[in-house]
């Protein structure tokens, strides 16, 4: 197997020879049983033709509202009301008799703001509401109306700007639209800042704040600064349980756009929290996908701003923010940890008060906009930017990378780096000089200085010099799952393959969907090969399914991928793999469309069974994978995984080291 890292492969001699647990083409294989959100108890036929019917009629209504547009905002404040109605009828997603009531409210609830919005003509009364608030945006990513919560005080001032406060909320697998609206109208929750709004967002439910829900937080977010006069300068981002591990990883991930950060609870790695040991780990290939929001891992990103942990004593994940300690510690600095004495998991209300003091304390400081010092941390280009550093390519991905920048008097600029390839740097104030790794530069009268490091020795370049270079670049980096926090569409086949490769696509085409609509809340958007647009190619990441033979957008680029069909084999370095019974799974760019993603054959890659904790929803797989198609799929994986990996920095598959 020269050619390829040997982490890569999995036992494919003994698969190739003996075609182990392999199926006929023609046996039918089971579904997945869905374990997010668990299924309901069966509601009474009157419940639900009433409940239909009210649904149907208010559908009516809305749409003389007329389709989404100048007027969306408006809209989609009711269709959220619909959409968490619809999709407990569709999905079975009644957990106790008091839904069927909590359905009927939410409906009303609808009539009620179509009533105001015909009343009013441009605008409906719960735009002025105080209190308890629910709201709803139109997501970039797949078109969906997704809910969130809001708390307004009822003498909070709304002729000023205000601070928000970002509340993630925890764990907890029946909360379906239905029930987040249901909760958010009646519920307050126990962070409350006396000058300030709180936001409460959905997440796409149960996802940890990962992948899609991580960009509803801040979708979100843009969609209330948008609406009320919210201070940039002073929004702070905090969460408890599943909450706190969010406010942990985003607040590190995206650390510049809060003035601070609390996690309560929550787990911060795979490893430590699972207690994973050698025996247990999983394959290489997986275990480096950890990097992803392994939160230890990006720990330089918190010294931009204020954090504040907080732990109950008893509290078996304690061990997450001692975690977080020992990584401040070892970076030689202290992080701030309250701990709730006595208490197991769940808040003390005087160390609560304390948590809230020094949160005021932070919002009343405000976000440094320009700071002096920015370190930034990172194993991925997804996660590249810090205030007015942005990292633009890495010597390779999935290894600690960081650049520490400071501006020294008078008009200097002094910066180290870590596995650094090319970064851009818009400083604060103009500079002349750049000391870099150790380097002088003399810097270009610009705004932007983009510097490239080649051969061991750093050069200023130009950010058109860079787009030229065929690598990895930020919004273009993998893993697979990364298509899924932008835009993208699934290009379905219309024609047919081999009867192995046609029911694993149908297959795992379904499971996608369900998945989607199920866990992430939302019906994918999706359109025939045949049928696909120029201005679909152009604004869109495409998810193409098939082959070659029944994809006819996937057959256009089929030669050009980084894992090649050359005359029906998959082309995986030196290997060869028959087209008849294999598929690739990979994102790349676009041979068409370099500035979007081109992936075959997947959705999410974590599944059904990685559901049972949240710690588990992470990418499995990396930029690629082959998959023998004989091979069932299951709660874990897509089939029989024979080889995955990641590629290089010029997408290229890797040779043996």
């Amino acid at each position: 197997m020269s050619g390829l890292r040997r982490e890569s492969f999995a036992c494919v001699g003994l698969v190739l020879a003996l075609a182990v647990g392999l199926t006929r083409a023609d046996e039918t294989w089971q579904a997945i049983p869905r374990a997010l959100p668990p299924a309901g108890i069966e509601i009474d036929a009157a419940d639900r033709d009433a409940l239909k019917a009210g649904l149907d009629a208010l559908q009516g209504r809305l749409t003389i509202v007329g389709r989404p547009g100048a007027r969306d905002s408006t809209r989609v404040d009711i269709e959220i009301y619909l959409k968490a109605v619809r999709s407990a009828l569709d999905g079975n997603e009644f957990y106790r008799r008091q839904d069927v009531a909590a359905a009927h409210e939410l409906l009303r609830s609808a009539g009620k703001r179509l009533d105001q919005l015909h009343d009013n003509g441009r605008s409906g009364s719960w735009f002025e509401n105080r209190g308890l608030v629910v709201r709803g945006y139109r997501s970039a990513i797949d078109g969906s109306v997704q809910p969130y919560g809001l708390e307004i005080p009822e003498d909070l001032d709304l002729l000023k700007p205000v601070p928000l406060y970002v509340w993630l909320h925890g764990r907890n697998d029946m909360l379906t639209d239905l029930a987040f609206i249901s909760e958010r109208s009646k519920k307050p929750e126990q962070l409350q800042p006396k000058h300030a709004i709180v936001l409460h967002p959905f997440g796409r439910s149960c996802l940890g704040w990962k992948s899609t829900a991580e960009i509803d937080v801040l979708e979100a977010i843009e969609s209330v600064c948008d609406r009320y006069p919210i201070d940039r300068d002073r929004i702070v981002l905090a969460g408890f349980s599943m909450g706190g591990a969010g406010a942990w990883h985003i607040g590190a991930h995206y650390a510049d756009r809060f003035a601070a950060v609390h996690a309560g609870a929550g787990f911060v790695d795979v490893k430590r929290y699972q207690k994973l040991t050698a025996e247990k780990m999983p394959p290489a290939y997986e275990r480096r996908m950890w990097d992803v929001y392994d939160v230890p891992k990006y720990v330089r990103n918190l010294f931009n701003l204020s954090v504040v942990a907080y732990s109950g004593e008893l509290d078996k994940q304690k061990d997450a923010a001692d975690f977080m300690g020992e990584a401040f510690k070892a970076e030689g600095r202290d992080l701030t940890h309250l701990i709730g004495p006595g208490m197991g998991h769940k808040y003390h209300p005087e160390v609560l008060s304390q948590v809230m003091a020094k949160l005021d304390e932070a919002v009343r400081a405000g976000r440094s906009t320009k700071p002096e010092a920015v370190s930034l941390e990172t194993r991925t280009l997804r996660y590249n930017r810090m205030h007015w550093v942005e990292i633009l390519g890495l010597d390779q991905h999935w290894q600690d990378s960081r650049v520490d920048a400071k501006l020294t008097s008078p008009d200097g600029l002094e910066v180290t780096t870590k596995n650094i390839h090319s970064l851009r740097l818009s400083p604060p104030r103009a500079v002349e000089r750049i000391a870099i790794d150790g380097q002088e530069l003399t810097a270009p009268k610009t705004e932007a200085i983009e510097l490239i490091k080649q051969n061991g020795q750093w050069s200023v370049t130009t950010a058109k010099a860079l787009r030229k270079l065929n690598r990895k670049r930020p919004g273009q980096q993998g893993p697979i799952d990364d298509v899924l926090l932008e835009p993208f569409l699934v290009v379905t086949p219309s024609g047919k393959s081999s009867p192995e490769v046609d029911r694993w696509v149908s297959f795992e085409l379904e499971h996608f969907r369900r998945r989607w609509k199920g866990v992430y809340r939302a019906t994918l958007r999706e359109v025939l090969d045949v049928n696909l647009t120029g201005d679909e190619r152009a604004h869109n990441h495409l998810i193409c399914f098939g082959d070659a033979k029944s994809n006819s957008v996937l057959r256009e680029v089929a030669s050009m991928l980084p894992i090649p069909l050359e005359n029906e084999k998959w082309q995986l370095g030196d290997q060869a793999f028959d087209a008849g019974t294999h598929v690739p799974l990979l994102i790349a760019p676009n041979p068409l469309n370099p500035a979007r993603y081109f992936v075959i054959n997947s959705g999410p890659t974590h599944r059904e069974a990685h559901d049972r904790t949240n710690s588990l929803q992470n990418p499995k797989l990396g930029d690629w994978a082959m998959i023998d198609v004989r091979t069932a799929p299951t709660a874990e994986q897509p089939g029989k995984i024979l080889a995955a990996g990641v590629f290089d920095e010029d997408w290229k598959v890797p040779v043996q080291e």
